[in-house]
């Protein structure tokens, strides 16, 4: 039998002698889908993502948060494989209660995400599958976005999406926030000047865009509003078929 990877092949046998075996090819992996988006402003983080929780064409959850708090300034935004994202989650919260034991201060959005990308660079002969956005307030009050690959390398950015519908949101924001690299000359600040109202509007729009057209982000949106005053939360509807 002819093994690549983790896909396995059709033995090759004499069907004459009827020993014909078919292996099925099998994944440690599965996409539960989704959409994330985060934003920063220059006192203000916008952190959304959507609650359908599905595998192929099946849903699982229509209530499943993508947004976990992992410190009071410090959200993590993820799609991908739900098993990995909880074991991703649950280490990160790890580090933030050790970090609070040793420097006896609440770990910040900087060094938190140090602590992502070495999780994910620790996994990278076996990535955990899901992508990834850190978002909060850094230790001046301003918006703080940082955007991820599968083995954690990392940028800060003003606007990150990721998850199935990235395709469809990441050109719209695009267009409404400008490109937040520093290879754009000339080079443009890593925060929106809009104020949180209209940078609300333009989350919504998009992963509301994204929920006409990919059958993975649905059902709601979940969007997390954080200021130095705390984090407010809303919700908002749609499409659920």
């Amino acid at each position: 039998m002819a093994t690549v990877g983790l896909q396995s092949t059709t033995d090759a046998a004499d069907p004459i002698a009827g020993n014909v075996r078919q292996h099925a090819s099998w994944s440690p992996y599965d996409n539960n889908g989704g959409t994330v988006v985060a934003v920063a402003g220059s006192d203000y983080c916008i952190i959304a993502g959507s609650t359908r929780l599905s595998t192929g064409f099946s849903v699982l959850s229509r209530e499943h948060s993508s947004l976990h708090q992992l410190s009071r300034m410090c959200v993590l935004a993820s799609s991908g494989f739900e098993g990995d994202r909880a074991t991703l989650t649950k280490r990160l919260k790890s580090r933030a209660v050790m970090y609070q034991h040793s420097h006896k201060r609440p770990i910040g959005c900087e060094a938190m995400a140090q602590a992502l990308s070495n999780e994910l660079y620790g996994k990278r002969f076996f990535p955990f599958y899901t992508f990834n956005i850190l978002a909060g307030l850094d230790a001046d009050g301003t918006g703080a976005v940082y955007s991820y690959d599968a083995v954690g390398s990392y940028e800060r950015t003003g606007y990150a999406a990721q998850g199935t519908g990235n395709d469809l949101v990441q050109p719209l924001l695009d267009n409404q926030l400008r490109a937040a690299s520093p290879l754009v000359l000339p080079k443009k600040p890593s925060v929106t000047a809009l104020p949180v109202e209209r940078a609300l509007d333009i989350v919504r729009d998009a992963l509301t865009a994204a929920g006409e057209r990919d059958i993975y982000t649905g059902d709601s949106i979940e969007v997390w509003i954080m200021t130095k005053d705390g984090i407010r939360k809303e919700s908002t509807p749609l499409k659920t078929d």
